[in-house]
């Protein structure tokens, strides 16, 4: 694996956008936003009838926080035309003063996609158009001359003498939910984050598929520390006293602050993961403040201790 520059550990949250309990997503969202937390993350899951439509969560959100980023986590691009995708972050980015990242994924439960209309791509197919939209958002994000248009002639989507703009509030990063090796390839080759679950995503395989990003960054003149290393992490802080959670799977961390802090800054400083987003289980809000106030700034002052 390419030596690794350490960037500073950001964090955030995962808020599940269930429509039973819509006023919820805004709880966690003024909590993460007052406690310091870097980012507020959604997933995207359009067919899933349980859930609100993500971006128009994030819009709502976005208007009532101030600090935290927003970072879909990751959006469905299949059911989002890349170029309506770039005007809506743009949109966003602008009225919520440079904090909207894109996570973009290709699609992986595909007949949830043909459900809704979507295109039905195999998987190869996928990813070349996960790249084309790529290319087609940051081409509208650029700043052009007045009258100015561009056009793309891709396989997968076009553009026909469209205008760009407008221009983000900020140079807005996309992230990849990347898997396989040629996802991981792009990732390094023109990403500004990776992100994914340790569900998919355990410990023992991480070192291997940061070593494809990093040959690809490398192979395309790119600093490695240009791309973030996002890891979504489920589980529950446990407090002195509280009723013990048993943890289903071995990926979810159950835990006092303290095994919080070792798992994380083993992340941090053996996997070059650096930035860590918290699905809470049980007690959502106060699992939150848990995570905010007492693993974060401990997190924080273990691999500042470590790296003097």
């Amino acid at each position: 694996m390419a030596e690794t520059a350490y960037n500073p550990p950001l964090f955030g949250i995962s808020i599940t956008p269930t429509a039973r309990n819509a006023q919820h997503a805004f709880t966690l969202a003024k909590v993460a936003d007052t406690t310091g937390l870097d980012f507020i993350t959604i997933q995207d899951h359009p067919y899933n009838p349980t859930f609100l439509d993500t971006w128009t969560l994030f819009a709502a959100l976005g208007a009532s926080t101030q600090h935290a980023r927003l970072l879909p986590n990751v959006l469905n691009l299949p059911l989002r035309p890349p170029a309506m995708l770039a005007k809506q972050a743009a949109t966003l980015d602008i009225l919520t003063n440079g904090r909207v990242e894109i996570g973009l994924g290709a699609g992986a439960f595909r007949e949830g996609v043909v459900s809704y209309g979507g295109p039905q791509r195999t998987p190869g197919e996928a990813v070349s158009a996960l790249e084309e939209a790529m290319q087609i958002m940051k081409t509208l994000w650029q700043p052009g001359v007045a009258g100015q248009t561009v056009s793309f002639d891709g396989k997968y989507y076009q553009l026909h003498y469209a205008q760009p703009g407008p221009v983000p509030q900020h140079p807005i990063g996309i992230w990849l939910g990347a898997l396989g090796p040629r996802m991981l390839e792009l990732t390094g080759r023109l990403a500004d984050g990776w992100i994914v679950s340790a569900s998919y995503v355990p410990p023992e395989t991480v070192l291997a598929m940061q070593a494809k990003i990093d040959e690809a960054a490398l192979a395309a003149g790119r600093a490695t520390s240009a791309i973030r290393r996002g890891y979504n992490l489920a589980g529950a802080v446990q407090q002195l006293g509280a009723v013990a959670i048993t943890a289903r799977r071995k990926d979810i961390i159950i835990g006092p602050v303290s095994q919080w802090v070792d798992v994380i800054s083993h992340y941090y400083r053996d996997l070059h993961m650096d930035t860590f987003i918290f699905w809470p289980i049980g007690g959502e809000e106060a699992q939150v403040r848990h995570f905010a106030e007492e693993v974060m700034p401990a997190v924080r002052a273990a691999i500042t201790s470590t790296n003097r």
